[in-house]
Formats: structure tokens, sequence, C-alpha cells
């Protein structure tokens, strides 16, 4: 049983991986026995986050790309691959938000979101892909979130982009199965990290959201990372097109 969720000797790419959910299933996956390769835009505080993983004795390294310059995030994912070898596993986790009425929403504000959230992961998806096919093996997770399939007011972007996350994956999925690359993705709900720190302090809002959860609380970032293991190793081989919600139930429920 051990072997189906032993990562040791693979290495994993988790986009936008210096803190929040990226950090910690870095960690967890880390633990699963993977390398792991940080990405971030800021060098400063990637660099910090791989020290931070060295120093409990995982293997790390950084790499620094914007995942929405498609040139840039090519040319460091064949670099990597030509200095250092396989990119095995790929989180694409990198995001951002933005928050306004739709009536008054600004539309850079817009196109950024889904420069981020969707098309960063295509660029990264695609130039990682090309390297997975011709070994005939590789995982790609994207990171989703419940607005994937529901919608909530002033997220209008950030509700458009993880719709399309779960288009793309099916699509990922629909071209690269029979390469031996597997396309998943997993729904967060709400989860506590330095994002939706000022939702977590609204006291109206965090009781809100606990009565519309059936675990009754938030999620922790740690809450994903069992997920993370699962899609990542051997267990989940013949899983593909799938988006696995972690969000205490909120989605099942009216």
């Amino acid at each position: 049983m051990s072997t189906l969720f032993d990562l040791t000797g693979k290495t994993a790419l988790i986009t936008g991986a210096w803190r929040g959910i990226g950090f910690a299933l870095a960690g967890g996956l880390a633990e699963a026995g993977a390398n792991i390769v940080l990405n971030g835009r800021d060098g400063d505080k990637t660099e910090k986050a791989v020290r931070a993983l060295t120093e409990k004795g995982y293997h790390a390294r950084e790499l620094i790309f914007d995942v929405t310059d498609a040139e840039s995030v090519t040319a460091a994912i064949d670099d990597y691959e030509a200095r250092h070898g396989a990119i095995d596993i790929v989180i694409n986790n990198a995001g951002i938000q933005h928050r306004a009425s739709l009536m008054e929403f600004d539309p850079k504000a817009f196109d950024d979101v889904l420069a981020t959230n969707t098309r960063g992961i295509f660029h990264v998806s695609q130039a990682v892909g090309r390297h997975m096919a011709k070994r005939g093996q590789g995982k790609i997770i994207n990171i989703a979130s419940i607005m994937t399939k529901m919608a909530r007011h002033h997220v209008g972007a950030y509700v458009t982009a993880k719709a399309a996350v779960g288009g793309l994956t099916r699509a990922m999925t629909s071209e690269w199965a029979e390469l031996g690359i597997n396309c998943n993705a997993i729904g967060p709900g709400y989860i506590s990290t330095e994002l939706t720190e000022a939702l977590f302090a609204d006291q109206a809002f965090s009781q809100w959201l606990c009565d519309n959860t059936p675990a009754k609380r938030w999620g922790e970032v740690q809450d994903l990372i069992g997920t993370a293991i699962y899609l990542a190793a051997p267990a989940s081989d013949f899983v593909h097109g799938q988006i696995i919600y972690v969000d205490g139930g909120m989605t099942t429920t009216v």
C-alpha cells in the first residue's frame, strides 16, 4: 500500500508556491518523498520559501518565471529539464483575485485575473506536457475552486477563470490521457490563507460560511495535502479529468 502514495524520486513543480496553499502543498509532497521546485515571480520571496523547506531537510529549489508570460514559462521549464532532469508532477496553483461588481469591473483587472488563473495554467501545462508526452507519463494538478461550479457576487472574473479551469482540465484530459498524462483538478472551498485573511476576520461572513458548510468550519491549507498527494501518486494512475472538491461539503448543499 505504501507504494501507492510514495513520491520518492519524483520532481514536483508548484506554481505560486512561496506562501499559502502552494507552499503547504509543496511541503506535503516533499514529506511524501518528492523533490520540490517552487515557482514564483518574486525571486526573494521564492528563495526564502525554498530555504524554509531545505531547513526541514527537504530537497527544494526555485524556478522564477511569470505564468502569464508564455515565452518565459517555456524557456524556464525547457532549461530546467535540460539541466536537472524530468518534471514529473505539476501543481498549477498561481492565482490572483480582484473584487468588484461586474457593472464596475475594470476590464484590465478582469483580463489580469484570467491571464494568471487560466492562461497561466495553459502555458505551464503545455510547456511541461511536451516533455511528459515524450516520457509517456506525468501528473498535472490544476487548482480550481468551488467557484468552478458556483458563483458569488463581486468575484466575477475569478468565477469566470475558475470555471474555465474546469473546462481546460477536461480538454487536457481528452487529448493527453492517451499520452500517459493524468490531468485533474482540486477545487478548494474557503481556505484560511493570507489571501482570505480579511474574510476570515469578518465575523458576519465567517458565521455565514460556517452555517452554509456542512463541516461547520473554514478549511485549512493542510486539508488539501492528502488530495494533492493522491493525485500526484500512483494511486490515481487511472483517474483522469476529475475535479475533487475539498470544501467541507459546501458544493453539495443549497
